[in-house]
Order: C-alpha cells, then sequence, then structure tokens
C-alpha cells in the first residue's frame, strides 16, 4: 500500500460493518492547513488506518471494538474548497452528524487539531449539552493566530465559545491571552503538566459540576515527545502512556464518553511505534466508549 492508502480501523480483526450498523463511526480527516511548525498531519489519519492493522482485537481484558466499525473515506471537501478551513469544518460537522444520527459514536482520526471544531458543531446542532475533555501540550485558546479565527491554536476557544464546558489536561505551553482566558472563564478547568507530575491527578478527575456526556479530544502532543516523537509542535514533559491511559480510565468510570479525536500525528517514515502508539490509543478510546 502507498502512504496516502485508507484501510478500514482494525480490519485485519473486525470485518466493517454497515454504516447504520455500526457502533462507531471511524473518520480520517486529512486536514493540513494551519500547522506552524512541523508539517504532515495530513498523512497522520493513513498512518493510524494502517498500524491499526498490528493491533489485537482482544486488549485490556475484553475487545475494545465489539459492536462494529464503520470506516468512512477520508473526510475533505470539494478540491475547489480545500484551502478553506471553514469548508473543511463543515463536513466533519456533516460526517460527525450523520455518525449521530446512525447511533453510532464517532472516532476522528486527523489531521490538525481544527478538526474538533467540526465534531462540536454537530453535538451543538443536535442540542447535546457535553463536557470537552482536551488532552494536549497547548492550550488553543487564541482568539486568532497567524491571522485566521480557524487555526489549530484557536480550536478550543471556538468550541467554549460555543457553550460548552472545558477540561484541559497536560497543557505547558501557551501565551498570556490563553492563560487570561482561562481565568475570565470559570467553566474551564485545567491541569498542567507540571501540576500532574508534582500531585498526580485530582480525584475526581473531573469537576462535579461537569457534564456527565464527555468528549474527549487528545492531541498526540499531550503525551510527552519520549512516547510521541511524530507530532508538529513536541513539547517536554508530557504524559507517559500509564498516566495517559489511567486518567482515561478515570474519565471513563465517572463519566460517558460519548465521542472522540486523535490528532496531530506527523508520522516519520520508519518510526512505526509512533504511528501504532496512535492506534492503540484510538482502540484504548474505543473500548472506554464501549462499556
Amino acid at each position: 500500500m502507498n502512504i496516502v492508502d485508507y484501510p478500514p480501523f482494525l480490519g485485519s480483526e473486525h470485518p466493517p460493518v454497515a454504516k447504520r450498523e455500526a457502533a462507531f463511526h471511524v473518520i480520517p480527516v486529512p486536514m493540513e492547513l494551519s500547522v506552524s511548525y512541523g508539517s504532515g498531519t495530513a498523512l497522520g489519519p493513513s498512518a493510524i488506518l494502517k498500524a491499526s492493522d498490528q493491533l489485537e482485537a482482544y486488549e485490556a481484558n475484553g475487545f475494545p471494538c465489539a459492536g462494529g466499525i464503520y470506516t468512512t473515506p477520508p473526510i475533505q471537501p470539494l478540491e475547489t474548497r480545500k484551502s478553506e478551513p471553514e469548508a473543511w469544518v463543515e463536513v466533519i460537522e456533516q460526517a460527525v452528524g450523520e455518525a449521530l444520527d446512525c447511533g453510532a459514536k464517532p472516532v476522528l482520526l486527523g489531521g490538525e487539531h481544527t478538526i474538533t471544531l467540526g465534531a462540536i458543531r454537530a453535538y451543538k446542532a443536535r442540542g447535546k449539552a457535553i463536557g470537552i475533555v482536551h488532552f494536549d501540550a497547548h492550550a488553543d485558546l487564541r482568539d486568532t493566530y497567524e491571522g485566521s479565527l480557524l487555526s489549530h491554536a484557536c480550536v478550543l476557544r471556538r468550541c467554549h465559545e460555543l457553550g460548552f464546558p472545558l477540561v484541559q489536561f497536560a497543557t505547558r505551553a501557551y501565551c498570556k491571552e490563553e492563560a487570561d482566558y482561562r481565568t475570565a472563564h470559570t467553566n474551564i478547568f485545567a491541569m498542567d503538566a507540571e501540576q500532574l507530575a508534582l500531585k498526580g491527578p485530582p480525584s475526581p478527575i473531573l469537576p462535579k459540576q461537569f457534564p456527565k456526556q464527555v468528549y474527549v479530544t487528545f492531541d498526540v502532543d499531550g503525551l510527552d515527545p519520549s512516547v510521541m516523537p511524530a507530532t508538529g509542535t513536541p513539547v517536554p514533559g508530557g504524559l507517559l502512556w500509564y498516566s495517559a491511559l489511567f486518567m482515561l480510565r478515570e474519565i471513563a468510570a465517572t463519566h460517558e464518553i460519548i465521542g472522540c479525536d486523535i490528532n496531530e500525528l506527523s508520522p516519520i517514515a520508519g518510526l512505526h511505534h509512533a504511528d501504532f502508539t496512535a492506534a492503540k490509543l484510538t482502540q484504548r478510546l474505543m473500548g472506554l466508549m464501549n462499556v
């Protein structure tokens, strides 16, 4: 297979299921418009899908993807609009909305972090009162970045402006504007990477008033570069693998994860472990949605 192939997620273990029968819609989104350091996020979805063929169906004392998987074709706007971030957000919203209308849980594979806004718009359009749980090295709360309101550096600001409360974990690189925005809004809760390292995760993991249904957006640079080197904006001091899994399990123990995205993987040729890590993270999140 060449690098732009999009095989079904975990197709080696689970035969693809029709969209209206699947528990999960895996939605690859090769969006790359606003990356600001390293490039390559457009290749992330394909790399995750191909690496998923190396996963085992039996994982963590169960079958995380039981219920069936429908992997959509890659989601992208018409060729004439591929340079427009709003066009990408629109087609993502449509694909996530279709998953929700089928009774499936959407699992987006990015692509740059802007993909999250399309997903959150779909929940908003259906009147879902959800909370957003955000793992990332960066806060992504700028109002604009490099002249764009829809930059990857602004995506959680745009999502929060839609009225959804937000929790951020493992952040460790953000500007004063973003810190001030956090302070100004009582429905944004944050625990930076240094706090997590020194004190451990909070208990309970999410604030008591947080919505019971949550959407998890996981930028892979939330992991430490020693675990995840294949990302365009690596920052030292991130989460290690089992720390991240522990936090996700704690979230799933008290809240219902109803959708997720894994974004900002920038594959490095020959470095298979990073692609596999992103695929395994995807599978683990699906398992936590399937409890």
